[in-house]
C-alpha cells in the first residue's frame, strides 16, 4: 500500500485541479446559456408575426437552454464532490499531524454502566473514537459505536479480512464518503423505517386505472375544445371536476406528502451509496455477504431506491402552483403519484431496513479500513486457541506519537492476574488503557499497536473511573462497590472476561483499602479471572507468594540529581521507588 500522507497529498492536489477544470467548463456553459436565451428571445421577437415559426424557435431554444442547464447542474454537482474529496484528504493530513481535537468526540456514547466505555478513553476529547471516526451519516456513526462497544469475540478473522480489503481501497472509501456528504439528511432512518412499516395504503388499483382513463378523457376534451367541436367552457368545467375528485383524497395525500418530504433526501443519499456498493467487487466473505443483502427480485437496491425517489419527486411537483392546479385538474396527478408511492411501500417496506443496514455497515467499516490504511506499521493479532490470552511484542498506546511512545512486551496467560505497582506518572494507567484498547481493537478486527500479537479472544470489563452520582443519590464509594459487584457477578456467569482495575476502593481509609483490595483480588483469582490491577499499595503484591496465578510487575521511577526520570517500561517485580513526597517538595507545595 501507499504511504498514507503521500497518498493524501496527491489526492488533494488531484481533486483541487479537477475542481478548477470543471469550474472553467461551468463558466463556458453559463455563457452559452445566456447566448441561447438571447438568440431565442431575439428570434421570437423578430418573427412574432409568423407565430408558427416563433413557436418552433421558442421550443428549440428552450430545449437547448434546458440541456445546457442540466449539463451545468451535473458539472456543479461534480465540482462539489471534488471539493469535498479535497477537504477529506486535507483533513487526513491534519489528523496525522495530531490536529483532531475539534472533531466530534462521541462523549454522548459514554455509559458508566457499560463494561468499559467510560474507563479507557474510548470516547470524549482526545479519545480513540475522536481520532478514528470518519463516518458520514448518523446511522453509520451509531454502527461504528456499536462495533467499539460490542465486546464481540466471534468471527474476528472475518472482520480482519474485511478491514484489510477496505484498507486497500482508499479511493473507493473516500468517494463513498464524498458522495454521502453531498446530501443533507435531516430525519433519522429509524423514523423512516417506522413510518414505512406502519403505513396503511388507502388507494386501490381501480382508482389508479380511473386516473389513467380520466387523463385520456382530459386530453380528448382539450383537443375537442381547442378545435371548437365542443364549447371551450367544457375544458374549464372538466378542470373543476378533476380538482373536486383530487380534493376528496386531499387530506390523506397531504399526510403522505409530508412524510415523503422527510424521506426524500435520505432515499436519494442511500440510493447513491447503494450504487457505490453494488458496483464494487469484493473478495472478503463478510463484505460479499453484505453486498448480497441488497439484491431483490433480480433488481439492485439502488435501482429500487431510485425508482422510489422518482415517485417522491413526482409527488413533490404538487408544490408548484401551476402543476398543482392543471396536473390535478386534468391528470389527477397527486392521486396517481401517491398510488405509486403506496405500491412501492407495499412491495419493499420490509426490505428497506436491511438495505439501510448495509449502507451504515459500510460507512462504519470504511472508518475501520481508513484506520488500518493510516497505520500500516500496526499488526493484526494472530487469533489463537492456546492458554495464552495476550502475547504482544512492543505493545504501545495507539494514540501516542511513535516518537514519544514507549512500548513494552506483554505475555499474560489465561486465568493469570497481574498486580502492577509504580510511582506516580510512571505509566501504570496508560499501560492499563493500552491493554484495554488492544482487546477492544482486536475484537473489532483492527490492527493493534504492536510489532507482533498472539491473542485468544476475550471480552473486556473494567473499573477505572468510578464517579459519584447526585442524581442517583449514591456516594463515590457506593458507586465503586456497585461497579465491583457488577464485575464479580459478570464473571460468575461467564469467566471469559479480561478484568482491568485501577486503584480500587479509593473511597475508604488506607488500612481498609488494603484489606478490601486483597480480598477482592483473591475473589477474582478464585473465580479463575484473567486481568490486571494497578495499585500504589505494595502490601497487595504479597499475594504473589500465596497464589500461583498472581504475578507482580511494575513501572519504575528514578531520582537523579534532584530530577525525576521515567523509562515507562513494564518490568517484572515490585516497585521500590515512590515519588509523591518528592513531587510535593519539587513543586513547592510543601
Amino acid at each position: 500500500m501507499q504511504n498514507p500522507n503521500q497518498f493524501y497529498k496527491t489526492q488533494s492536489e488531484k481533486h483541487k485541479a479537477e475542481s478548477k477544470r470543471i469550474y472553467k467548463q461551468m463558466g463556458l456553459l453559463s455563457t452559452l446559456r445566456l447566448l441561447v436565451f438571447g438568440l431565442t428571445a431575439f428570434g421570437v421577437y423578430m418573427l412574432f408575426q409568423k407565430w408558427q415559426i416563433a413557436i418552433v424557435i421558442a421550443a428549440v431554444g428552450s430545449a437547448i437552454f434546458l440541456f445546457l442547464l442540466s449539463r451545468y447542474t451535473d458539472l456543479k454537482a461534480q465540482r462539489a464532490l471534488h471539493k469535498r474529496l479535497a477537504i477529506i484528504n486535507e483533513d487526513e493530513l491534519k489528523i496525522a499531524a495530531g490536529n483532531f481535537h475539534a472533531r466530534p468526540d462521541g462523549k454522548m456514547f459514554q455509559n458508566p454502566k457499560h463494561y468499559y466505555s467510560l474507563d479507557i478513553d474510548l470516547f470524549g476529547r482526545g479519545s480513540f473514537f475522536q481520532f478514528i471516526n470518519r463516518t458520514t451519516i448518523k446511522e453509520g456513526t451509531k454502527s461504528l459505536v456499536s462495533c467499539l462497544l460490542a465486546n464481540d469475540i466471534s468471527n474476528i478473522e472475518a472482520r480482519q479480512h474485511a478491514i484489510k480489503e477496505l484498507a486497500e481501497e482508499s479511493e473507493w472509501r473516500q468517494y463513498y464518503s464524498g458522495v454521502a456528504q453531498g446530501v443533507e439528511v435531516e430525519y433519522s432512518v429509524e423514523s423512516i423505517i417506522t413510518w414505512l412499516k406502519d403505513y396503511k395504503p388507502f388507494l386501490s388499483s381501480t382508482i389508479y386505472w380511473f386516473t389513467i382513463a380520466f387523463s385520456v378523457a382530459s386530453l380528448a376534451i382539450l383537443v375537442l375544445g381547442i378545435t371548437e367541436v365542443i364549447p371551450i367552457e367544457y375544458v374549464g368545467y372538466w378542470l373543476l371536476l378533476g380538482l373536486a375528485i383530487t380534493g376528496r383524497f386531499l387530506k390523506k395525500i397531504n399526510t403522505v406528502a409530508q412524510n415523503t418530504e422527510r424521506t426524500k433526501d435520505t432515499f436519494r443519499q442511500y440510493a447513491l451509496l447503494l450504487n457505490q456498493i453494488e458496483q464494487k467487487e469484493f473478495q472478503s466473505d463478510l463484505l460479499k455477504q453484505k453486498q448480497e443483502k441488497i439484491q431483490s427480485e433480480g433488481l439492485k437496491a439502488s435501482q429500487i431506491f431510485s425508482k422510489f425517489s422518482k415517485a417522491l419527486d413526482a409527488l413533490d411537483n404538487r408544490n408548484n402552483f401551476i402543476s398543482a392546479i392543471f396536473g390535478n385538474g386534468y391528470l389527477l396527478w397527486d392521486i396517481r403519484q401517491t398510488y405509486h408511492v403506496e405500491q412501492w411501500i407495499s412491495h419493499y417496506a420490509d426490505k428497506v431496513e436491511d438495505w439501510f443496514d448495509v449502507v451504515t455497515f459500510f460507512d462504519a467499516y470504511n472508518t475501520l479500513g481508513n484506520y488500518a490504511f493510516n497505520h500500516q506499521d500496526f499488526t493484526y493479532p494472530e487469533i489463537i486457541s492456546e492458554s495464552i490470552t495476550i502475547n504482544a511484542k512492543d505493545l504501545g498506546h495507539p494514540l501516542l506519537h511513535p516518537e514519544k511512545r514507549i512500548d513494552s512486551d506483554l505475555e499474560l496467560q489465561e486465568e493469570q492476574f497481574f498486580i502492577v505497582t509504580g510511582a506516580n506518572m510512571a505509566g501504570k494507567s496508560t499501560f492499563l488503557r493500552t491493554v484495554a484498547l488492544h482487546i477492544v481493537m482486536a475484537n473489532v478486527g483492527l490492527p493493534v499497536c504492536a510489532k507482533e500479537s498472539k491473542y485468544k479472544p476475550i471480552k473486556l470489563i473494567t473499573s477505572m473511573r468510578t464517579t459519584d452520582s447526585l442524581t442517583d443519590d449514591s456516594s463515590y464509594f457506593f458507586s465503586e462497590l456497585t461497579r465491583l459487584k457488577f464485575i464479580v457477578d459478570t464473571i460468575a456467569e461467564d469467566k471469559n472476561y479480561f478484568v482491568i482495575l485501577d486503584e480500587i476502593l479509593k473511597g475508604t481509609n488506607s488500612t481498609d483499602k488494603a484489606i478490601g483490595s486483597r480480598k477482592f483480588v483473591e475473589k477474582l483469582v478464585k473465580q479463575n479471572a484473567t486481568g490486571i490491577i494497578a495499585t500504589h499499595d505494595l502490601s497487595l503484591t504479597e499475594i504473589e507468594a500465596e497464589l500461583e496465578a498472581v504475578k507482580n510487575y511494575y513501572f519504575d521511577a528514578e531520582i537523579k540529581n534532584d530530577e525525576l526520570f521515567f523509562d515507562y517500561k513494564l518490568k517484572k517485580g515490585v516497585c521500590q521507588n515512590m515519588n509523591a513526597s518528592f513531587l510535593l517538595k519539587k513543586m513547592e507545595i510543601v
